[in-house]
């Protein structure tokens, strides 16, 4: 199948896992396109929101849409790093008296991890996740074992409780392509919400894609065309976010240290990503603006001064959208 096709077929795979996905939850419209926008571009995503906004059931909802293995880790302050990865356990043959060590492979060998509260857990663990994240691989005992594409993690965390979490390292954040806010659902979304979860059905969610071709999907969007033009304004916006002698006044006045090189790249991909699962060819403008907020905003830190009078970084990187792009 040629690339024109496959990205025709992609954009009525949106439009199918969206239907699929909304039997299950109800509104979050545009955390569902963030989250498929990462998913096809085999980036790492951070949801951030209060419990009871149905993240976690989100991640497995889309999974059962894709036909993916999915498995679920609750980080705690006493999870090690060998329940994410696996372990090595001494075996003996009771025939021949041979022992010998065999991997036990942890819930990381799957298609979608969701880490729920993965702030919860000491930084330890949480790097244990950063080779898997990067490399999609886990080395454990001098060995190093592949995960099976597709890979991907999706995590949680909670904004309002402070106590007895970890803050997540800049190193581990920068491996997720997008931070989602999940906000509350309308008044008429919450009512909705009750009266499908009290009424004693469970939906039936249909699987949309098969594995292999979402594979091909996540490579094609790679060749979705982009003009050096785009690219050069995906890396203003991102070098914009850094402090220096030649950003803008919002960057100077609030924040500390911006986004790297690897956003410029999460910038781009996630715009073609976009575009193409809007039925479009190639990525203009619009599709960057879509998804910069979600890329930039857990890459920029603010300074003590914008903390104070409680301005957010997704504020600010929405006034440096408006003025970059």
């Amino acid at each position: 199948m040629d690339d024109v096709k496959l990205l025709e077929e992609l954009s009525d795979t949106r439009t199918k896992l969206l239907d699929e996905i909304s039997k299950v939850i109800v509104g979050q419209r545009r955390v569902v396109e963030l989250m498929l926008t990462a998913l096809f571009a085999q980036g790492h995503c951070l949801f951030i929101g209060v419990p009871g906004l149905a993240k976690t059931l989100l991640v497995s909802t889309t999974a059962r849409a894709l036909g993916l293995e999915f498995k679920r880790v609750q980080f705690t302050p006493d999870l090690m790093p060998s329940d994410i990865t696996g372990t090595e356990v001494l075996d003996e043959d009771r025939s021949s008296g041979r022992r010998e060590l065999r991997f036990v492979r942890g819930p990381v060998f799957t298609n979608m991890l969701l880490a729920d509260e993965i702030n919860r857990t000491p930084p330890k663990t949480q790097a244990a996740l950063l080779q898997a994240m990067q490399e999609r691989e886990v080395s454990v005992g001098g060995d190093t074992h592949t995960l099976s594409p597709p890979f991907q993690v999706f995590a949680t965390q909670n904004p309002i409780e402070q106590e007895g979490t970890y803050p997540l390292p800049e190193a581990q954040l920068d491996r997720f392509m997008m931070s989602i806010e999940v906000g509350y659902p309308s008044p008429d979304e919450e009512i909705d919400i009750v009266l499908r979860t009290t009424a004693g059905q469970d939906p039936v969610v249909n699987q949309v894609v098969d594995r292999e071709r979402l594979l091909a999907m996540q490579d094609v969007v790679r060749r979705v065309n982009v003009s050096r033009a785009l690219v050069e304004k995906a890396v203003a916006l991102a070098r914009a976010t850094r402090p220096g002698p030649e950003v803008p006044d919002t960057t100077r006045q609030w924040v500390q240290w911006g986004a790297g090189p690897r956003a410029s790249q999460y910038l781009v991909v996630g715009a073609k990503v976009w575009a193409a699962l809007h039925g479009n060819e190639s990525a203009d403008v619009p599709d960057l603006a879509a998804v910069a907020p979600a890329v930039l905003g857990h890459r920029v830190l603010l300074n003590f001064q914008a903390e104070a009078t409680g301005l957010k970084a997704e504020t600010v990187v929405e006034r440096l959208i408006a003025e970059v792009l």
